[in-house]
């Protein structure tokens, strides 16, 4: 019941946050890494089919989707995707409504798939079934990637509590004076790479100030998930650097 109350609450949450919501991407001790991002991303997706989870306002969805061949940019709440709509997007891009935790009615399978600032407002309980329905959609060869937020004391907002299952919660305050309680976890690299599965090869996990990326290859059959070179031998970018905080 915990989990369902907690997507329900998201739901709602982001609906209302919707006018609001890309204020964040303002914060100044972000841009650096947020150009950084928006660098590294359209390598990974260049002619491939993709699926997006969760687009929200689609303000990732411009800078992942250059050069891909066909995106599918989905989200659940009808206020996010009229104003991803708003916007100008690459040729390749489409939108459309999809829960992201069952995906019904998305035709696959797609060769690529896309989340940002979604995996830390899965439950805990809910990640493995969630990756499995996503994994579903893919081929196998299918490139998948990751970016969300890294906890920063004084830039991201304080944990509010934290429940049995160890997931965490913030309490965010609109414009509009409503308090909500929203679940957000900020995993550390060997949680979300354990949480990947077997299926996941050539996995890279890259961390910024403010955010991490964990890319990967869905293999075929079920495998064993090779192991992962220290922390900071794939962050090598030339700088420092949906759903965020």
């Amino acid at each position: 019941m915990g989990d369902e109350c907690s997507v329900a609450g998201m739901q709602s949450y982001y609906a209302r946050r919707a006018a609001e919501y890309e204020r964040i991407y303002a914060k100044p001790e972000r841009q650096a890494d947020l150009r950084a991002l928006q660098d590294w991303l359209p390598e990974h997706f260049a002619g491939r089919r993709v699926i997006e989870v969760a687009c929200g306002t689609g303000w990732w969805t411009p800078f992942a989707a250059r050069g891909a061949l066909d995106w599918l940019a989905t989200d659940v709440n009808d206020e996010t995707l009229a104003i991803a709509r708003s916007k100008t997007l690459p040729a390749c891009v489409r939108l459309g409504a999809a829960d992201a935790y069952t995906l019904e009615g998305v035709a696959g399978p797609f060769d690529a798939a896309f989340a940002g600032f979604w995996w830390s407002h899965v439950p805990l309980s809910r990640l493995p079934s969630w990756l499995e329905t996503l994994h579903a959609k893919l081929r196998p060869g299918a490139r998948i990637v990751f970016i969300d937020n890294v906890y920063v004391d004084g830039s991201s907002t304080p944990i509010a509590r934290r429940d049995a299952d160890g997931n965490s919660f913030q309490q965010r305050t609109l414009a509009d004076g409503s308090t909500h309680e929203v679940l957000k976890n900020f995993p550390q690299r060997e949680q979300a790479v354990a949480a990947i599965g077997p299926r996941a090869r050539n996995a890279q996990w890259h961390r910024w100030q403010h955010y991490w990326a964990l890319r990967y290859d869905l293999d075929g059959p079920p495998r064993t998930l090779r192991s992962l070179p220290p922390e900071g031998a794939q962050v090598a970018l030339g700088r420092p650097g949906g759903r965020p905080d």
